[in-house]
């Protein structure tokens, strides 16, 4: 679950950092109202990307009616694939400088790491290829998090002010209780602004939650809005299906989440593009299978679908009748390719036969047979 820039914001305040003066838009006059008596503003567009400063979706107002023509503009626009919607109005800071402070799941070094530098207001990437000596980097105990003394010694390392030394020590305490409190897999403050006043403020946040913990978070379901998620997405998860949606063409269908991204790799090495990521989940049912093919076919881009199982407690036959009767039901009229392997997989191919459904012997024999098809079919 992805927070938009506001919402990460009344995070931020409400665990005690300081955030700007502003209030969000849904339309032109609501902007107008919201820039009301706060001088010079801010307008941002609220999308779930970066880099919108550079595309225009960030613009200074000095009055309420140019705040409403720059709302006005952004409004139902595109940025990178994603409408905007609403936009934030905050009031400008008085930047003397801009920091990055932020934690992240780094997976490969399989820990959590508190990542701060003096240089903000760009990509962490760009810092880190750029001036990476500006880049100081804590892996605390993830059990009793970073003490004081880490934190203070992390801040002292990048050179930071003296005049806003504990105030930049506190944001970075908070920002790691944030992403401990609510099971985060990235909270970032990009810029942290130093004012000329010397107050250190949240300018800018980007905060990511783990959906698999959200069941321990139902306050956080007052950010969710229509429209947020890819509505496949959102019905995958009505269903409680594992289901990410790609840009390709080939459905892909698997029972384990490590089996479902070897077999989109699988695709991919063979010259395929996966149009999806699904994991069924071991011991998947009949109706469960249905319920899979029935999600993976309703992207108009997939072409074709290749079924990857290898039963352990998944019953192959249980598969095979999920296949074959969501095809008669659906009226399926892309081609289907099905591997199957392990518990009852001779029960489950002899089934799949009946229904002269593409059998394959292995990942790669089925993701060779699949990209045949669709070239036959010249998709």
């Amino acid at each position: 679950m992805r927070l938009f820039e506001y919402q990460a914001k009344q995070l931020f305040a409400e665990a005690g950092l300081p955030t700007p003066r502003g209030a969000v838009a849904n339309t032109p006059e609501e902007a107008a109202a919201a820039a009301q008596g706060l001088g010079r503003v801010v307008v941002k567009a609220q999308v779930h990307v970066g880099g919108r400063g550079k595309a225009g979706f960030i613009k200074l107002a000095d009055n309420p009616e140019e705040a409403a023509a720059h709302a006005r503009r952004m409004l139902g626009a595109e940025l990178k694939g994603y409408t905007v919607h609403q936009v934030l109005i905050e009031q400008a800071l008085d930047i003397a400088k801009e920091y990055y402070l932020g934690a992240v799941l780094d997976r490969d070094g399989k820990q959590i790491v508190v990542l701060f530098s003096t240089v903000g207001g760009m990509d962490i990437e760009e810092v880190a290829a750029t001036a990476p000596d500006k880049l100081i980097r804590l892996a605390p105990d993830p059990l009793v998090g970073p003490q004081n003394f880490q934190l203070q010694e992390m801040v002292f390392q990048a050179g930071v002010d003296p005049k806003v030394f504990r105030a930049v020590v506190s944001a970075a305490a908070t920002v790691w209780k944030l992403f401990q409190r609510y099971d985060a897999s990235l909270v970032e403050i990009n810029p942290l602004v130093i004012t000329g006043a010397g107050e250190v403020v949240a300018a800018d946040g980007k905060f990511e939650v783990d959906d698999s913990a959200l069941y321990r978070h139902p306050e956080l379901e007052r950010f969710r809005q229509a429209g947020d998620e890819d509505p496949l997405e959102a019905e995958a998860r009505k269903r409680n299906l594992n289901y990410v949606r790609l840009s390709g063409d080939i459905g892909i269908m698997a029972n384990g989440a490590g089996l479902a991204m070897n077999t989109m790799d699988v695709v991919a090495a063979h010259g395929g593009k996966p149009a999806n990521f699904l994991d069924v989940s071991g011991g998947a049912r009949a109706d469960v299978v249905r319920s899979a093919l029935d999600l993976i076919l309703q992207d108009t881009k997939v072409k074709g679908v290749f079924i990857n199982i290898f039963g352990g407690i998944t019953r192959g036959d249980e598969v095979a009748r999920g296949v074959v009767e969501g095809v008669k039901q659906l009226g399926v009229q892309v081609p289907i390719v099905v591997r199957m392997a392990g518990t009852r997989e001779e029960e489950g191919r002899a089934i799949l036969r009946e229904a002269n459904l593409v059998p394959a012997t292995s990942a790669a024999d089925g993701a060779e047979k699949i990209i045949a098809l669709l070239r036959e079919k010249g998709a």
